[in-house]
């Protein structure tokens, strides 16, 4: 963990909470989306957000990206994040250094201890694919497990410490959401391969109080539903996940996102 002398400033310290508190709600894209563009834009603002998604070490990054600007096109982020883009050679400098990184007009490169510079573009060249600076750094595992890249561009003003300070702090959440986000999408998209999707409220409901524990009798009791009423609702729910037992419809289910822990 890196330090900065300076911390973070009283408004910064209060943005940051507000910054952690909201990511913990983040399930969805379009949630992940609207806090990027709210509370996190207050604290380290930016128009441009490309997210790396890394499922092994031997894999490349799938990357998303949140961008606020009219003039970045598909096509320059297509060229940015090739291995020999400038985007590409960020992450190859962040995988040997595990540090916050830095690239602008004007910054030496080096190794400055809180934050690294790999490489000087030419002069204008950022500007020239619309991106102006980046501000990167990332998270995972660097035995294979899932590891996450974020690249800021098109910050105001000048890079310092303080960006990479908040680099440090703002990742590890950002990670954590990313990777809920995906988790999310990807259990939805496997429900609505199985027809999980017919699965109704009442048996949601039901399941739920299997998922407790409940027998049969004490779900009917529970419900105000005949025993016989929640049998034939098991079995519709045995059938629709595609299991044998109740115990395997539970642990479905708890993969599945259907039930609540």
């Amino acid at each position: 963990m890196i330090t900065n002398s300076q911390g973070l400033s009283p408004d910064q310290a209060s943005l940051f909470l507000e910054v952690i508190d909201a990511s913990l709600r983040i399930k969805r894209r379009e949630q992940l989306f609207s806090w990027l563009q709210g509370s996190c834009q207050y604290l380290f603002p930016h128009e441009v957000l490309i997210c790396g998604l890394q499922a092994g070490n031997d894999q490349e990054f799938n990357f998303e990206r949140f961008v606020s600007t009219r003039y970045l096109t598909d096509q320059n982020i297509a060229d940015a994040i090739q291995n020999d883009g400038v985007i590409g050679r960020v992450i190859d400098s962040w995988r040997g250094t595990r540090r916050p990184t830095l690239v602008a007009d004007g910054m030496v490169p080096g190794d400055f201890g809180i934050y690294v510079v790999p490489f000087a573009e030419s002069p204008g060249a950022l500007k020239e694919i619309e991106l102006q600076n980046i501000a990167a750094h990332g998270q995972g595992n660097r035995d294979g497990g899932v590891s996450t890249f974020f690249c800021f561009s098109r910050i105001p003003g000048q890079l310092t410490a303080n960006h990479a300070y908040l680099l440090e702090l703002l990742v590890p959440h950002m990670h954590t959401a990313l990777i809920r986000v995906f988790c999310n999408s990807a259990a939805q998209s496997e429900a609505a391969d199985h027809g999980i999707g017919q699965i109704t409220l009442r048996e949601r409901e039901i399941l739920q109080w299997v998922h407790n524990g409940k027998t049969n009798g004490e779900i009917a009791s529970i419900l105000e539903i005949s025993p016989h009423t929640v049998k034939n609702h098991v079995q519709n729910i045995l059938r629709k996940l595609n299991v044998q037992n109740r115990s395997h419809a539970v642990l479905r289910a708890s993969q599945l996102g259907l039930v609540k822990s």
